[in-house]
């Protein structure tokens, strides 16, 4: 079995920087982690390698700095990793990148799981899984908060989080998943891990690698545009009611209606 689990380098929220002109975030020279809900993907592309004796291969899409997430997710017990790289993915929206991934993963061997976060933290569209399903033509189940296997190792079950509560929903193999944080509790890297992680050679493919169309990838494949950006500003102003208790119930009734809450 081989499985592809698809992981991001998120910059820190805490030196995030923007590009105003292209309506991009600026990614070289910021610190970068893995997202956080990539942990859980990860996490659970390794279980079913303990379970079933599966081949996991991590993927991501970034700058050449995106080896560093690959090596932290190869020192968890990854077996592989590569880094699709090339300055023409730069700008790319979901669209862009799930036709990126997905030339990415027609590379790798018979493919049978596709595991990825509910989202990113950055750019929190939670499309880039369900999308990613649809260019492979794989099933696709979407928030997971519970994994069993099942049909001797040829398919899941699986329960998927809903606003309402939850589904049960058994699909095989091949298919794509998105998870949620509930799912499982990720491990800690071992020593044994992070010294072959160290040492592994990552390889980076370019466009040309993967075979992309160049009018698909990048900001030339994308047809969601950021037209404007800005920080919001919050404005507040604290006002004192005097009078006795029925003055004041009045004067904050009045304010309301003025600020047409009521």
């Amino acid at each position: 079995m081989n499985i592809v689990v698809c992981i991001k380098q998120v910059p820190d929220a805490e030196s995030v920087k923007w590009d105003h002109k292209t309506g991009t975030l600026i990614r070289d020279g910021v610190k970068s982690v893995i997202n956080p809900f990539d942990y859980h993907a990860i996490e659970a592309a390794l279980t079913l390698k303990d379970k079933l004796g599966a081949k996991v291969t991590a993927v991501t899409m970034g700058p050449p700095q995106a080896q560093d997430a690959i090596r932290e997710a190869m020192s968890l017990g990854v077996d592989e990793g590569v880094v699709v790289s090339d300055r023409a993915f730069a700008g790319a929206d979901t669209l862009a990148t799930t036709y990126t991934l997905a030339q990415a993963i027609g590379k790798l061997d018979s493919v049978d799981a596709v595991f990825c976060g509910k989202q990113a933290i950055d750019g929190d569209t939670a499309q880039v899984g369900p999308g990613l399903a649809v260019r492979l033509g794989f099933p696709c189940v979407t928030y997971v908060g519970g994994m069993d296997i099942i049909n001797d190792g040829k398919g899941l079950r699986l329960k998927r989080m809903t606003e309402q509560g939850y589904d049960i929903v058994e699909v095989e193999f091949p298919v794509v998943l998105t998870v949620l944080s509930c799912l499982n509790t990720p491990r800690v890297p071992s020593l044994k891990g992070k010294m072959r992680a160290k040492k592994a050679q990552i390889p980076m493919w370019s466009a040309e690698d993967i075979g992309a169309e160049p009018d698909k990838i990048g900001l030339a494949g994308s047809p969601t545009k950021v037209h404007s950006t800005y920080i919001p500003k919050f404005e507040a102003k604290r006002e004192f009611l005097e009078g006795d208790p029925e003055e004041q119930a009045e004067a904050l009734v009045q304010r309301l209606k003025e600020a047409g809450i009521i």
